[in-house]
C-alpha cells in the first residue's frame, strides 16, 4: 500500500517508496506550485494517466544526464554548426507542452500529459520555474522540450520532434546553456535506451538524492530565460 495524500499532507519518506512498481510512492494530492515544487526539490515527479489519481514518483535507479556529457553524433553536429534552425527559451512554452502532450510514444495509445498536467506546468511557466527551449525553422516550431528549473538542477519533461534531429537540436542548445550557467544535473527520471543513447546514464537513487540536494538551493532566482539563450554557439565552433 502506499499513503494517500491530502492537500495538507506532506511526502513519505523516500525510502518508503515501491520496488514494483519501481519508484511508486504516493497517490493523491494536487499539481498547485507549492506541491510540485516541493515535490521535485525531494526528487519526487508526477506521473499518471487520465482517469487515474495523480501518482507520485521517485525511481530507484534514476536516469539523469550531466550537461557536460551530451553525446552529439557526427551527423548532429554537422546539423548544429551549418543546419537553418534557430533556437528560443521560453518564447512559445504553451505550444511545446501542447506538442509535447500530442507526440506519439512507442507503446502507448495516450498522453500522461494531461490538460490538467498542462495547465499545471504553465502556472510554474508564469512563477520561472518552467522553461521551454524551441527548435525553429522557417518561422515554423518544429522541435522542442521543457521542464522545470530548481537552483542548478534541470528536471526534464518531454520533448517533441516534428522534423529530423529538431527535439536533439534544443536538448543540445539546453546543455549548453545549462553548463555555461553551472547546472549540475538534468533529471531523466526513467531509465531507457533512448536517454542513453544521448549521455543519460542510470544513478542509484541515493546518489542522485545526494546531488540533487546539493543544488536546488543554489543558483539564480526564477525567472523567464532570455530568448536567444546562446544563440550561435555551435557555429561560433565550426
Amino acid at each position: 500500500m502506499i499513503p494517500w495524500l491530502t492537500a495538507d499532507t506532506a511526502f513519505p519518506p523516500i525510502d518508503q517508496a515501491l520496488t514494483e512498481p519501481n519508484g511508486l510512492l504516493a497517490a493523491g494530492g494536487d499539481l498547485s506550485p507549492a506541491r510540485l515544487l516541493a515535490a521535485y526539490r525531494r526528487g519526487i515527479f508526477p506521473w499518471y494517466s487520465a482517469g487515474e489519481p495523480i501518482l507520485w514518483w521517485s525511481p530507484d535507479p534514476r536516469m539523469a544526464l550531466f550537461p557536460d556529457r551530451l553525446k552529439i553524433t557526427r551527423s548532429l553536429a554537422k546539423t548544429l554548426r551549418h543546419g537553418d534552425y534557430t533556437v528560443k527559451f521560453d518564447t512559445a512554452f504553451d505550444r511545446v507542452i501542447a506538442a509535447c502532450a500530442a507526440a506519439p510514444r512507442p507503446g502507448q495509445s495516450g498522453t500522461w500529459i494531461s490538460a490538467e498536467m498542462q495547465a499545471a506546468y504553465r502556472r510554474l511557466h508564469a512563477r520561472g520555474y518552467a522553461h521551454s527551449v524551441e527548435t525553429w525553422r522557417a518561422g515554423k516550431l518544429v522541435g522542442g522540450l521543457y521542464g522545470i528549473a530548481l537552483g542548478r538542477a534541470f528536471f526534464g519533461e518531454s520533448m517533441f520532434a516534428h522534423a529530423t534531429d529538431a527535439s536533439k537540436i534544443a536538448l543540445a542548445h539546453l546543455c549548453a546553456y545549462l553548463a555555461r550557467r553551472e547546472f549540475g544535473i538534468i533529471d531523466c527520471q526513467m531509465e531507457t535506451a533512448h536517454l542513453a543513447t544521448l549521455g543519460a546514464a542510470p544513478l542509484p537513487r541515493d546518489d542522485f538524492l545526494a546531488r540533487l540536494a546539493a543544488l536546488v538551493d543554489t543558483g539564480d532566482v526564477p525567472g523567464h530565460w532570455p530568448a536567444d539563450g546562446i544563440d550561435g554557439v555551435f557555429r561560433k565552433m565550426a
